[in-house]
Order: structure tokens, then C-alpha cells, then sequence
């Protein structure tokens, strides 16, 4: 099962909260934190992790807090997933040749295009799309299946 750690949970669901307030100076951590119910300590390092790849800028003193270190509609998805848990893979065997199964695999190729399409959508989806998407309920998402 293809899965978000906590870290990437939590970080894009902090993100997109600021993206979603853009008319706001800055978000403190605080805020974010008592929204979503995320641990604060959990929180500051994830919101380190993503100013210092330059996702977000954190300002100081008593109106401080965090902003986009850009316009929502250029920072993408993949570059959030990326700056809090490195490279997205599917399977270590995409980028690992040191699979004892390496030499008889017979799913490499259209692993690799399942990875190239999962790449390709996260890279082209906006925070700024995140944040115009209608929320659809989980039961309605199980229903359609």
C-alpha cells in the first residue's frame, strides 16, 4: 500500500494551510499546530525541513510565523514531498540494481512507468490546485469502487 509517512501527512497539510491564507502576514506554528492537532515539536521540525528548501521563509517576533517562499501556484506538490522525505519511490528497486531479483524481474519496466506517472502528477499539482479542490469524503472515494 502506497502511503504518506506523518512527516509528508503533516508537512503538506501545514503547507497547504498557509497557502490557503494568503491574505494572513504569517502562520505561526502554534496556530497550525492547535488546527490540525499535529504535535508542536513534530511540527517545527517539519516546517525547519521545508524553509530550508526554500519552500517556506519564517519570520520572527511577536506577528511572526511562517509564508510561502513563493506564489502557491509554483510550488508543487512533489517539491513538498520532496523536501520532507527525499526522493518519492514506489520501490527501491527502481533506482537500487542490488535486488537479489534484479536480473529475472520481470515488472522493472512498468514499475518504472507506474513511478515516471506518480512523479508527473505530484509534479504538476499546485498547492494552489490542492487548495481549489473540493474535499471528497472518504465513503464516497470507497463507493466508487
Amino acid at each position: 500500500m502506497l502511503r504518506f509517512t506523518k512527516r509528508a501527512d503533516y508537512g503538506l497539510m501545514a503547507i497547504h494551510f498557509i497557502a490557503a491564507h494568503p491574505d494572513e502576514a504569517a502562520m505561526s506554528a502554534k496556530r497550525i499546530a492547535e488546527e490540525f492537532k499535529i504535535p508542536a515539536e513534530l511540527l517545527a521540525k517539519i516546517l525547519q525541513r521545508l524553509a530550508k528548501k526554500k519552500l517556506i521563509v519564517s519570520h520572527n517576533g511577536p506577528k511572526g510565523g511562517y509564508v510561502l517562499a513563493r506564489s502557491r501556484h509554483d510550488i508543487t506538490v512533489g517539491e513538498v514531498l520532496r523536501a520532507l522525505e527525499g526522493p518519492v519511490q514506489i520501490t527501491s528497486c527502481v533506482v537500487d540494481d542490488h535486488c537479489p531479483q534484479y536480473s529475472r524481474c520481470n515488472l522493472r519496466l512498468p514499475v518504472q512507468k507506474i513511478q515516471a506517472s506518480i512523479t508527473s502528477m505530484l509534479d504538476g499539482m499546485t498547492l494552489a490546485e490542492l487548495s481549489a479542490d473540493a474535499v471528497v469524503p472518504v465513503a464516497a472515494l470507497t463507493a466508487a469502487r
